[in-house]
């Protein structure tokens, strides 16, 4: 058998093709360029604000994964035109002012978050019923304060088996406006898919939180978006915010790389001492995941901003302790970086990451512990003690961050092999081919 290239993830030829995959050590620091795909959150968001509008939206740099073509999927049934172009990463779509037209539905998420809570708002400015189910994992994610909060504005959605997850029942008679308070400590994509709906409402909406945000630079990029599609939200106090009855207007919208993904690449230079650009991004992305780099440079790396790129340099590591509340997507990018740090890192402030594809918090010790690795777990995160790591398959638990983050330890250990890697179509259908290009010097 030909040896695989160096970082390059080899088919496991001793069982089926795809259950598992090695990682090769690479030989030298990765030096390159890369363009990840289309943000999912951005995409996702500018799917629902498209098909809410009055008129026509071409949307350009639109990714094409499972999570968004679940998106794509489900509007389709809701009765709104969306066209997508996977080859060219282009979406049309007919906006429906408002009012999906479809009197019943059967929505499929999988394991999609977004697409469920936000989907849930949707419904409920139709007119007839529609229910919206997913994975078996699916129907352990909380969604019934989402639920809690449509109800407060007149909507009428439920828990179908009274436990606040999935599957849901919407019977949709549009939002008549009114005060909801929010929870806000489990996900902001329940405020993202109250503020998205709330313009479509009869009347002014007021949301009011409850417990701290988690994830805040979300809500931020969803209020950014609205104003791209001539929306605005009233945010004068601190937990509050204030929708009047307005209209979505299509447009043309381009969506940025994804910058959780990106995360990855930066990692791959922080743990081997290499040099990665990553395109399309800068300091005045949507997402506030950009600010991963900011952890790296905490830990030694030199950062290099420009117009639009971000250049990460790889320097000796040192653990840190961090708040990664804001981007807690790039937890596990961060656990995997700090295997090759001097000292312990402190992961905190990321207890809602439980409540994700996985129990990530949990999901992460267990797999560090496989390697070798002293790992103390928290309610809200982690203590990570570097040591001697040992080779071992991971685990991914149809967790698409477990498989890209992991797959950074092997470009520096040897005997590293990711588990179900076809996990990753969840959100980057490409990455082992980017990280091998990457790493063979194509990028």
């Amino acid at each position: 058998m030909n040896r695989p290239a160096a970082g390059f993830p080899a088919p496991d030829v001793e069982s089926n093709p795809v259950s598992a995959i090695a990682i090769v050590p690479v030989t030298r620091p990765i030096r390159g360029a890369v363009r990840p795909p289309g943000s999912k959150s951005i995409t996702n968001r500018v799917l629902v604000l498209a098909a809410l509008a009055e008129g026509n939206s071409r949307l350009s740099g639109v990714l094409d994964s499972q999570d968004t073509r679940v998106m794509v999927e489900s509007l389709q049934r809701l009765g709104i035109p969306v066209t997508h172009h996977s080859s060219d990463c282009t979406a049309e779509v007919q906006g429906c002012a408002g009012r999906p037209p479809a009197a019943s539905a059967d929505l499929w998420l999988e394991n999609s978050g977004t697409s469920i809570r936000f989907l849930t708002a949707v419904a409920c400015l139709g007119r007839g019923t529609y229910q919206l189910d997913g994975n078996p994992r699916m129907r352990q994610r909380p969604i019934g304060d989402l639920c809690d909060a449509l109800n407060a504005l007149g909507g009428n959605a439920a828990c179908r088996l009274g436990n606040g997850c999935p599957p849901v029942d919407v019977l949709g008679s549009q939002l008549r406006g009114g005060t909801a308070d929010v929870a806000a400590e489990m996900s902001s994509q329940f405020l993202s898919a109250l503020l998205m709906a709330s313009p479509c409402a009869l009347a002014p909406v007021d949301l009011v939180l409850r417990g701290r945000l988690v994830s805040e630079p979300y809500i931020d990029m969803t209020i950014r978006m609205m104003q791209a599609f001539g929306v605005n939200v009233e945010h004068a106090a601190s937990g509050r915010y204030r929708i009047a009855p307005q209209r979505y207007h299509g447009t043309g919208y381009g969506v940025e790389p994804d910058a959780s993904a990106a995360s990855y690449f930066f990692a791959a230079a922080a743990v081997t001492g290499g040099e990665v650009t990553v395109q399309g991004l800068s300091r005045n992305s949507l997402q506030g995941d950009v600010r991963f780099v900011a952890v790296l440079q905490r830990m030694g790396c030199d950062v290099q901003w420009g117009e639009s790129s971000i250049t990460v340099c790889g320097k000796a590591l040192g653990g840190i302790d961090v708040d990664m509340n804001e981007i807690s997507d790039t937890a596990q990018t961060l656990a995997a970086v700090a295997l090759f740090a001097e000292g312990p890192t402190r992961i905190r402030n990321v207890a809602h990451i439980r409540h994700k594809e996985t129990d990530r918090i949990r999901a992460v010790a267990t797999e560090l512990q496989r390697l070798g690795i002293a790992v103390d777990e928290h309610d809200d995160g982690l203590t990570i003690h570097p040591g001697p790591v040992r080779a071992a398959t991971i685990d991914t638990y149809d967790d698409h961050r477990m498989a890209m983050s992991f797959a950074l330890v092997g470009l520096k250990v040897p005997g590293i092999r990711i588990a179900n890697p076809d996990c990753t179509a969840k959100t980057y259908p490409r990455f082992f081919d980017d990280l091998r290009a990457l790493c063979d010097g194509e990028a």
